[in-house]
């Protein structure tokens, strides 16, 4: 990144950033409005489950031939094409909506086609952070992208229960619509640079792809890391729908202990970005990550043997985690972003992901049998050591600790031509 373009950075930036967000807000909008259209309707788990998978089989089974799609294409062109499909997709629902011709299966569809579009609008948005920000703020900027997901966890469900009691339906969809359409605008007037491809590159797509692959699996440091999130992954997946069960059978709360413990989550989530954003972490990144993990490892344990009668030790454990999640996953993106060829970022986030998330449904099937048989507290303290030992397993691995030198070795940070 050049030095005009490194002090200007920030006039680019901040608007994509902030027209971003706001269609993130439209999409969680329309989001909690449709499952909670179709808890009333179905009342049916089968219905709720179906939904869920249409949004997560796009990002397990698809995200890294998206990914080689979005490095292989003008990631400004993608960003637009994506937010115009969420956009068509929405105002579909919105019509059929209003004329009052909705039909379940209807909405599975346009659920996945959302989904497949806000994969490539993550992977194009992710691999253009790095062109667009320079290095030594990308932890900054992760971290306040942290921070305003917790936000929106926090907002989107109460704003979204108002808004179902004063608008129709197609009402809450169109404003979706609109927060797309304004992303779009803004993308019309930003210029998202292009990274720089080698001569040696392969010109055809599953070329690239077999490239993304083998750029991972020959980066020992990459792959020792990809372990040990896939590891921590598959037990905190599955502490998510725990937690009701954890709230009501062990500490003996109702609504409104579970409600504090979900808000303490989210308020940790923004407070935890905020830090890491006007902080930026150690020097090194994935110290600061794997300190995090450590951190939140133990936290967890907390959680697992705490007395039912100490529930604030346990909400103020929760609030822990909350708050050091966005610091592992910002330092841990800043990691990778400054580490990861430009030319390569689509491909290799989208694999992670991929591979990241692959071990979530196998956990799910095992953890409500595991909790029958040995306990809620018992699948908390597991994932607690677990995460701890993933922690100090990176701090003595030297591939891991040494991974922000391979940014010396990678193409520049920026590309020489915007689009």
């Amino acid at each position: 990144m050049n030095q005009s373009t490194n002090q200007n950075w920030a006039l680019r930036f901040i608007p994509l950033w902030l027209g971003q967000a706001l269609s993130l807000l439209g999409s969680q909008l329309v989001q909690f409005a449709i499952i909670w259209y179709l808890t009333w309707e179905t009342n049916s788990a089968t219905t709720l489950a179906i939904a869920s998978m249409m949004g997560l089989l796009p990002q397990v089974l698809l995200s890294p031939f998206i990914g080689t799609w979005v490095d292989r294409g003008n990631r400004r062109l993608i960003l637009i094409a994506a937010d115009a499909t969420v956009a068509a997709a929405t105002l579909v629902l919105a019509i059929l909506f209003a004329l009052g011709s909705i039909q379940v299966w209807q909405i599975y569809i346009a659920l996945f086609v959302r989904a497949v579009a806000s994969g490539f609008h993550q992977s194009a948005f992710g691999a253009s952070v790095v062109l667009l920000v320079p290095k030594e703020h990308l932890a900054r900027v992760q971290g306040f992208n942290q921070a305003l997901y917790g936000g929106l966890n926090i907002l989107s469900a109460p704003l979204g229960a108002y808004l179902l009691a004063v608008l129709p339906m197609q009402g809450i969809l169109g404003i979706d619509v609109g927060t797309a359409l304004l992303a779009i605008t803004i993308l019309l007037f930003i210029a998202i640079p292009q990274p720089e491809r080698s001569a040696q590159t392969p010109s055809t797509f599953w070329q690239d792809f077999r490239a993304g692959f083998r750029y991972i699996i020959t980066w020992r440091g990459l792959v020792i890391l990809l372990g040990l999130v896939m590891v921590i992954n598959f037990f905190f997946s599955a502490t998510e729908p725990l937690t009701p069960l954890l709230v009501t059978n062990h500490f003996r709360g109702d609504a409104q202990q579970l409600g504090w413990w979900l808000s303490s989550f989210a308020a940790g989530n923004v407070l935890g970005g905020l830090i890491l954003g006007a902080w930026g972490g150690f020097k090194r990144k994935i110290v600061t990550a794997q300190l995090g993990l450590i951190l939140t490892g133990l936290s967890t344990v907390v959680v697992g043997v705490v007395p039912s009668n100490l529930f604030w030790v346990g909400l103020a454990a929760n609030t822990a985690m909350g708050l050091l999640l966005p610091i592992i996953n910002g330092s841990f993106g800043a990691t990778l972003q400054a580490t990861i060829a430009p030319d390569m970022q689509g491909r290799v986030f989208a694999f992670i992901l991929s591979a990241a998330m692959l071990v979530s449904p196998l956990a799910l099937i095992i953890v409500g049998p595991f909790a029958d048989a040995f306990g809620i507290q018992t699948w908390f303290l597991i994932a607690g050591i677990s995460c701890t030992l993933m922690g100090l397993l990176g701090f003595l691995s030297s591939d891991v600790m040494t991974m922000e030198n391979k940014s010396s070795e990678n193409t520049p940070h920026a590309a020489a031509e915007p689009s």
